[in-house]
């Protein structure tokens, strides 16, 4: 990608920690130069502990329009808008900032509808589905949010952390929309299978569930772009299962992203 800079680009972040596996950047700077934008996406590696700060700090510069937010702070980030749509208040976490007239931050979470749209791209159809969703965290409860808003017939959700799995599970629940519940590793009886977590990023991680119980007539999902196809996807497709990764997902994402960041 060429591009040339000048004191008129306007800047966009993609802020996380760690934030050296993202794959955004790039993609993101050449979609807003698709759209006739001068403007970049640069990587920021920012600690919890110093977000605040930071996130002050560049709302200063007066040429910084964007903030895309990945893990982990995609909480804490919600916070830190003035405003947000209904969708990121519901779930209260944000993977996109862009700025409010009077300089504050309005916050959106294109994770689960750019997941489901990939799912679809691929041939799934959630309607009417049982979904097995590992992970509820940021990226897990705006797919799970989601996948129930799709209409799945049955979603269960399997976390290590129980408060906050019990937290997703009662928010969705109360939706009235359709049975969730709390999963487990074992994805027997269900027809979507999906990893909302960075288990399988590093080598040597364990997988995100029991992939022995894996069937043909399952499709698989996953979140993580680096590597680009995960020890569970691997699996998946051994088993024959139709599968989804995290590039396929994010190309969607990253489109959402964009168009919400120039104000479509």
């Amino acid at each position: 990608m060429t591009q040339n800079l000048s004191g008129a680009t306007r800047l966009h972040y993609i802020v996380g920690d760690p934030i050296a596996q993202v794959k955004s950047p790039a993609g993101v700077s050449q979609a807003l130069a698709a759209h006739g934008r001068d403007a970049v996406c640069v990587p920021a590696h920012v600690s919890p502990a110093h977000l605040t700060d930071w996130v002050r700090g560049v709302s200063l510069a007066q040429n910084v329009d964007g903030i895309i937010v990945t893990v982990p702070h995609k909480f804490a980030c919600t916070d830190l808008c003035a405003t947000t749509s209904d969708r990121a208040a519901f779930l209260h976490t944000v993977n996109t900032m862009r700025r409010n007239a009077d300089g504050t931050w309005h916050g959106d979470m294109f994770d689960g509808l750019g997941f489901v749209t990939a799912l679809q791209d691929k041939g799934c159809r959630p309607a009417g589905k049982k979904a097995l969703l590992v992970g509820a965290g940021g990226a897990g409860s705006a797919i799970a949010h989601a996948l129930v808003m799709a209409g799945v017939s049955e979603l269960a959700i399997h976390d290590p952390d129980d408060q906050r799995r019990a937290s997703l599970v009662d928010r969705l629940s109360g939706l009235g929309k359709c049975p969730v519940g709390h999963g487990s590793a074992d994805p027997t009886g269900f027809d979507l299978v999906l990893n909302a977590t960075p288990v399988g990023m590093k080598e040597g991680d364990p997988y995100p569930l029991d992939v022995s119980k894996l069937t043909p007539d399952m499709f698989c999902g996953c979140v993580i772009t680096a590597p680009a196809v995960t020890r569970f996807i691997v699996a998946a497709r051994e088993k024959g299962c139709g599968t989804m990764t995290g590039a396929d997902m994010f190309a969607r994402v990253r489109d959402l992203m964009v168009e919400f960041l120039i104000g479509k």
